[in-house]
């Protein structure tokens, strides 16, 4: 079966090439055995242990120590058993964009470390690494090569005609994107979805899925068993059309899908496309896709629930949203290296309310960066912010004392939905906006991408009376309660609580339906009164508060609810 599936889909990809010839070289590039084929793993893929770490190699630094060596020294010593998998962001050489231009895909940054020191984070955590299908550096010896009319290269990048049918591309920039560059031959107009530094990959030259399969095959030899396909939404382009979400790209991610978990049935393939919600959803595929799809609307609409008061529209997300289905799990996030992407709400906010969150966020800070429409105006296309500033305050009050509470709170709905968590390091030790790197850089994303100095960051987590500390004992200590509960695995069932106003709230079910949490929360920023009776907690079980450990006897009566607290409910099993 196994080469029957490459063989379909590369017909798709390729009719016009040697199918067979082409399935033979994908397979050998992978060094899979065609005559074998691995049979689906008894062992599941994920469980409500799994808990996601998002940082860079360089996110702490020392003096003594490579950053990838002092990464392992913070996991080692504050993580370990806690997190279950490290995605460590694009730690090649690059020439722009924090890892995301990347020179050689082949090689770790020396300014990190080795692969030797990266290989060491997997001793005691799973390895989440980036494929940045969409475009290398123009740096880059593909990129060298394409100028001079050599192999590997010569045909790797998108060129068009100065009349080419672009209109209806769907840009995430407002850059031109063609980018005049000199050649052997000439001048020729190169394809730039993001910069003019990170330039296009052509996947209609099967060759180019060739040298990503033989990388695909060296993580997986180093240890990286979890792969975030970057901006995979705009791999294949096509002259006429929006250039997005094209049915070809998805045939793609289906072959890169059936070759790793055929070379490795512990992989897991995510996908990430920052785009409409309906779309995202649509690369869970007939469950041959992503594994995992990052749930991209979930950071601006909880975000915007805790600054309002106001979980209407997360509470209608969360139930038209289908459960994701056997083998497959939603990614679920607050923050991560990106901004806060506005895309994932669109048809989920009004204009008005999108106003007010932006707003909001550039007066606790934030600055907005902005995409091209079809129309040539400009639209916010996200929010660049740290998390913890991003919920120093409300709409109407701003900045105000609940900030510790508030920002808690929201990861402890994290941490109960349906899906992964994941949890970005500046979220973990409450990173402020780092406004001076944003000057240095000229880059906006820069102000949640801050390198704290190992021996300062120390100083203030032994400090118990930082925020520093304060968050990272909080969230630590709440992970040690979720990773015991069988209703949190990630595909537990999940319903919606429809509770008093202020207080949103979802139940889970374990798999064997033995356990059951009412997980309820004060989303604003006044005491609410939560009944009791609208939880149904059944008498002929014993009912415990998960988070403080105590025995729940008032089962029917009024409940106090302080500004941003919240309650884990759960059956003793």
């Amino acid at each position: 079966m196994l080469i029957e599936n490459v063989t379909a889909h590369l017909a798709v990809l390729y009719p016009d090439k040697d199918i067979q010839a082409l399935t033979d070289r994908c397979l050998e590039a992978m060094e899979i055995d065609g005559s074998m084929s691995l049979s689906e793993s008894d062992a599941a893929l994920w469980n409500s242990d799994d808990i996601v770490l998002i940082t860079y190699a360089d996110s702490i630094i020392s003096e003594s120590r490579t950053p990838l060596e002092t990464l392992k020294q913070f996991l080692d010593r504050h993580l370990k058993e806690i997190f279950s998998v490290v995605h460590i962001l694009p730690f090649f050489p690059y020439s722009s964009d924090d890892g995301f231009s990347v020179i050689d895909y082949s090689s770790v940054n020396q300014s990190h470390g080795n692969w030797g020191q990266l290989e060491a984070v997997g001793e005691h955590f799973k390895i989440m690494g980036d494929l940045v299908l969409n475009h290398c550096s123009t740096r880059s010896l593909w990129f060298e090569n394409f100028k001079k009319g050599r192999d590997p290269g010569k045909d790797f990048f998108i060129t068009v005609t100065p009349d080419a049918a672009i209109d209806q591309v769907v840009r995430p920039r407002t850059s031109e994107l063609l980018r005049p560059t000199r050649t052997d031959l000439g001048e020729v107009l190169v394809w730039c979805t993001f910069s003019h530094d990170q330039v296009d990959l052509n996947f209609k030259n099967p060759m180019v899925l060739l040298e990503f399969l033989k990388i695909i095959h060296g993580y997986l030899e180093r240890g990286i068993s979890w792969f975030r396909l970057d901006a995979v939404g705009f791999l294949w382009k096509e002259l006429g059309t929006s250039c997005i979400n094209l049915p070809k790209t998805h045939t793609i991610i289906k072959l890169i899908r059936l070759l790793i978990e055929n070379k490795s049935k512990k992989s897991v393939v995510i996908t990430e496309t920052n785009i409409p919600n309906i779309e995202n959803l649509s690369y869970f595929g007939d469950q041959d896709e992503a594994h995992l799809i990052y749930n991209f609307s979930l950071p601006p609409l909880l975000l915007n629930t805790l600054i309002t008061g106001d979980y209407s529209q997360l509470k209608r997300w969360i139930m038209t949203m289908p459960s994701a289905r056997r083998g497959t799990a939603y990614f679920n996030f607050l923050a991560s290296h990106d901004g806060i992407g506005l895309r994932p709400v669109e048809g989920l906010l009004s204009a008005t309310e999108l106003k007010k969150l932006t707003d909001t966020m550039v007066r606790f800070g934030g600055r907005l960066s902005y995409r091209a429409t079809q129309a040539s105006d400009e639209q916010p296309y996200e929010i660049n912010i740290s998390l913890w500033d991003a919920l120093a305050g409300t709409v109407e009050q701003g900045k105000d004392k609940y900030q510790f509470h508030r920002f808690i709170c929201a990861h402890a709905i994290l941490l109960a939905l349906e899906g992964i968590p994941a949890i970005y390091v500046h979220s973990l030790v409450a990173t402020e906006n780092d406004l001076s790197r944003v000057e240095n850089t000229g880059n906006l994303r820069s102000i949640n991408r801050h390198v704290w100095g190992q021996e300062q960051l120390e100083s203030h987590l032994a400090n118990r009376d930082s925020r520093h500390s304060r968050v990272l004992t909080r969230l630590l200590a709440l992970i040690r309660v979720r990773k015991k509960q069988k209703a949190f695995h990630p595909n537990a069932t999940m319903l919606t609580l429809h509770l008093r106003p202020g207080l949103f709230g979802f139940w889970r079910q374990s798999l064997d339906r033995g356990q059951n949490i009412f997980a309820v929360f004060n989303v604003t920023n006044e005491t609410r009164t939560l009944d009791m009776g609208d939880l149904n907690l059944t008498i002929d079980q014993t009912w415990i508060d998960l988070v403080e450990g105590a025995s729940v006897t008032n089962r029917s009566g009024p409940l106090e609810l302080k500004p941003y607290r919240f309650l884990w409910i759960g059956n003793d099993v």
